[in-house]
């Protein structure tokens, strides 16, 4: 809500939209039968988390356009450590209390989507939002050996490490 608070109608209107579109998306995708979600507080199936894919997925978009940097080559960086741990932590909550995907539907499906949506609200948000109205990264920062280009690559080793000890530990069970 921090991000909001610097224009409270643009950042709004992107937040209405990444929430809106975020759970047409996702009662779309169990619709069509994609995936599936469990309440373990009710013990029953649901449609869609409406209040997870509501703060979550739009939080993650407000973050993304207020602080990515502005040239595209560092963008990309950028997005691409949110996407690296939206997935990580989809895979947590997969595997643990929340939803469980068909077989139509794998974690590359995912990582897909999670790429289209950012880059998306990315653009939009370059649309909606001025560029005074947003704090991006500087270009240094992302440069080697700089704070960013650090947690980035932290970022990167970590989730693609522990990826393959879940790839290795999925294929054991078959």
């Amino acid at each position: 809500m921090s991000i909001i608070r610097f224009d409270w109608k643009r950042y709004g209107l992107i937040y209405i939209i990444s929430a809106v579109t975020g759970n047409l998306l996702c009662f779309s995708l169990t619709y069509i039968g994609f995936y599936t979600f469990y309440n373990y507080l009710l013990e029953e199936y649901t449609i869609t988390p409406v209040l997870l894919v509501a703060t979550l997925f739009p939080l993650i978009a407000l973050f993304g356009i207020r602080y990515s940097p502005k040239q595209w080559i560092w963008k990309i960086p950028f997005y691409w450590g949110i996407v690296h741990l939206g997935v990580f932590g989809e895979v947590i909550l997969k595997n643990s209390i929340i939803f469980k995907f068909e077989p139509e539907w794998d974690l590359w499906d995912s990582y897909t989507l999670w790429w289209i949506n950012y880059l998306l609200f990315e653009l939009l948000g370059g649309k909606i939002i001025p560029p005074e109205k947003r704090k991006p990264l500087a270009a240094d920062s992302m440069r080697y050996g700089a704070w960013a280009w650090i947690v980035l690559h932290v970022i990167f080793i970590t989730t693609i490490f522990l990826a393959g000890i879940y790839v290795g530990v999925t294929v054991f069970k078959k």
